[in-house]
């Protein structure tokens, strides 16, 4: 029979001992080799799993072969690809001496990977990290994160859905550091990226009662008034114009304005006058997706400029 060796993968990202069932009976039952001390090692010695440190070498690993049907290589936590592939090399060139067997103690979670967004954020704005974030203020980094937001905007544009992963990394990033600036804020008024995400969380469950509460609804139309109802309650706002962000461009500002003067049921005229801004106002109400429209010309003008050129 074949002597086997076992490339035990886990998830740095999970806390150390949470294998699969699989991995424990392959750990309980043959002996565990590592190339270092890691908080796996420790947790499967705290199990009654002994782990040997190993050289990283596969000669070193083969000859641990002797006498038993298989060993077990506990990857570190970077899963140790380069001794990986010198140890399939290895036996690549003798047929039969063992086979090797790549087997996944954990998977990375869903969303895993924004744990380390989180932590490379930590080292760059902590002492002997980038001197320039750690000098950065909310106000600061607020164009930025205009200027970003704008650039994922074009590639959903453009339909270019890699540019558009890369443009969302940006936003992610300053929304991270938006977060870990708040850390460094009085104690009274700081907040983390946790305060963050739990107030997304509450506040999904809490408009979508139709997933989550199993409110019945008839239509997307329901849907959107019990969102708004449910809005209303919470902000306890005394205009339907209030939280509207006025910073934003002038066209989809005043689109903004007049549907939730329309949603409210609200009957304002609009301006009559003459002057442009009036006669713009008119044209947003009859066109709600001015700003797109004129940004679609613009951009078709820009294409006839470049021709010229």
């Amino acid at each position: 029979m074949t002597a086997r060796i076992y490339l035990l993968v886990t998830s740095p990202r999970l806390p150390a001992g949470l294998l699969t069932a699989a991995a424990w009976d392959v750990v309980r039952e043959n002996p565990v080799f590592a190339a270092a001390e890691t908080e796996q090692a420790h947790a499967l010695r705290k199990s009654g799993v002994p782990v040997t440190i190993l050289v990283g070498d596969p000669e070193t690993l083969i000859a641990e072969l002797a006498g038993h049907e298989a060993v077990v290589w506990l990857a570190g936590p970077a899963g140790d690809e380069s001794f990986a592939r010198s140890l399939g090399l290895r036996l690549a060139r003798e047929p039969g001496l063992a086979e090797l067997e790549l087997m996944y103690g954990s998977w990375d979670p869903p969303g895993a990977r924004l744990l380390d967004a989180v932590a490379v954020m930590d080292r760059l704005l902590s002492p002997g990290g980038d001197p320039w974030k750690r000098a950065q203020t909310h106000e600061t980094l607020a164009p930025y994160l205009l200027e970003e937001s704008y650039e994922a905007f074009d590639a959903i544009e453009s339909g270019d859905t890699d540019a558009l992963r890369e443009e969302l990394g940006d936003v992610l990033l300053q929304i991270v550091l938006h977060a870990r600036l708040a850390e460094e804020l009085p104690e009274d008024e700081a907040w983390t990226v946790d305060d963050v995400a739990a107030g997304l969380v509450d506040k999904m469950v809490r408009r979508n009662p139709h997933v989550f509460a199993g409110v019945e609804v008839a239509d997307l139309d329901e849907i959107t008034r019990n969102w708004d109802d449910i809005k209303k309650a919470e902000k306890t706002r005394d205009s339907a114009l209030d939280g509207i962000a006025l910073s934003q461009p002038a066209l989809s500002l005043a689109a903004k304005i007049l549907s939730r003067t329309h949603r409210a049921g609200l009957a304002v005229p609009l301006p009559d006058g003459s002057d442009l801004g009036s006669r713009l106002l008119r044209m947003v109400a009859e066109e709600p997706d001015a700003e797109q429209a004129l940004r679609r010309a613009a951009l078709e003008y820009a294409k006839a400029v470049r021709a010229a050129e």
